[in-house]
């Protein structure tokens, strides 16, 4: 299984937290660091399924 490095950062202008990663690709935002995690963690394996990434 390959590794991916997702970025979780915070903005200020919009008071969301949000993740990236290009490689898988993966765009999510969430008001809570808490619930971004859950989320990113829930939805990795289905977007690496759909890009054949898996």
């Amino acid at each position: 299984m390959s590794e991916y490095m997702i970025e979780f950062k915070w903005d200020d202008e919009s008071d969301v937290w949000y993740a990236i990663n290009d490689d898988i690709p993966i765009a999510m935002e969430a008001g809570s660091l808490d619930v971004l995690m859950e989320r990113v963690k829930q939805a990795i394996p289905e977007i690496l399924e759909l890009n054949g990434k898996n």
